[in-house]
């Protein structure tokens, strides 16, 4: 019997396709726009200068950086009134909080696999801990995904932002507000990566496998801005803006930990995705992981066995729902095995 549900879908213009990058100036038209800044960081900045050469007239120069007061003031200075976003999380991040301040127009051309471009979610750090706000202004209105565009993004990183965007699909799976929809999206996110990630490591230039992997994202992205997340976003959340620890490799260390500490809870919610990873999520996430070359543990980033008692304690503080219930005596063992680089047991 299905169970009872709602469903709002995303209102985002999504277009995918190899080299549809050179539709971006075609579709600031359409939004009827006529001064588009580009953002980039600063190691896409001759990217970001060619793209807003394609543009043509309807751009208005480019910024490459990452402080959002720097970036407003070119806003203002320019009058732009539509930002295109080129490259990953964090340009796509830049973009958000832009438009989370005035509303701005935001197109955003993702080259990376984070799938953030299709929520309505904004990460801060203040203060040493990570904070989220969820506002329909923060939505860019239309992605654009060119898999052409993902061709350079080095193997690890791949990796990474893949096992990062698997996360929101697994955690969607059982979220309390998961709805069939969401459901759906979520495994197949999950097998686009577990068919495209492997292939990417021994091929990195297969186009077809970066269309998958880049198609995984969006639905990966889409199920994350869709339904609530739990344990893992926390944690990561916890390790990242009070440890500083790299957003999508804390993402890929963490997921077999976390999917293996819910996997009793949530059994018949993750058994189609454990049945995608071998049989065991928990175990089978963490030899996909060691297959494709992710980093295994977060001792790999600098975190000291003695981080784990003050991480375990940050991760409880705030009551918030999860599958299984959470205490620090179980999280402090889950840090812990992912601390070792430990293969789980469900």
């Amino acid at each position: 019997m299905t169970r009872p549900f709602c469903y709002a879908g995303s209102p985002a213009q999504i277009v995918f396709g190899n080299d549809s990058i050179g539709s971006v100036g075609a579709w600031i038209a359409k939004a009827g726009r006529k001064r588009a800044l580009v953002l980039s960081t600063p190691h896409q900045k001759a990217d970001a200068e060619e793209l807003a050469n394609k543009i043509g007239e309807l751009a208005c120069g480019v910024f490459s950086g990452a402080v959002t007061e720097a970036a407003m003031k070119v806003v203002l200075d320019t009058a732009a009134d539509c930002v295109v976003s080129l490259g990953g999380g964090s340009t796509t991040g830049l973009g958000k909080a832009i438009a989370y301040r005035n509303d701005i127009f935001q197109i955003v051309v993702p080259t990376t696999y984070a799938g953030s471009e299709v929520t309505p979610i904004l990460g801060q750090t203040e203060g040493g801990r990570k904070t989220t706000v969820r506002d329909a202004k923060i939505l860019p209105e239309i992605v654009i995904y060119d898999p052409s565009l993902t061709l350079g993004l080095p193997v690890a990183m791949s990796a990474t932002s893949g096992l990062n965007a698997m996360a929101h699909a697994l955690e969607g799976l059982y979220a309390r507000d998961r709805n069939p929809i969401s459901t759906l999206m979520a495994l197949e996110g999950l097998r686009a990566f577990k068919l495209s990630l492997p292939k990417i490591v021994t091929s990195p230039n297969d186009t077809d496998a970066r269309s998958d992997a880049l198609y995984g994202a969006w639905l990966c992205g889409t199920v994350l801005g869709a339904v609530g997340m739990a344990l893992h976003h926390k944690i990561c959340h916890t390790l990242g803006g009070s440890f500083d620890t790299p957003h999508a490799e804390t993402h890929a260390v963490m997921l077999p930990h976390t999917a293996a500490f819910n996997a009793a809870a949530a059994a018949a919610e993750l058994s189609q995705a454990a049945a995608i990873f071998g049989g065991s999520i928990g175990g089978g996430l963490w030899d996909f992981s060691k297959q494709i070359g992710a980093p295994m543990s977060l001792k790999d980033f600098g975190m000291t066995e003695a981080d784990l008692d003050r991480a375990a304690s940050i991760a409880v503080e705030n009551p918030y729902w999860n599958p299984r219930p959470i205490d620090t005596q179980s999280i402090r063992k889950l840090l812990q095995d992912a601390w070792e680089g430990r293969r789980p047991e469900d």
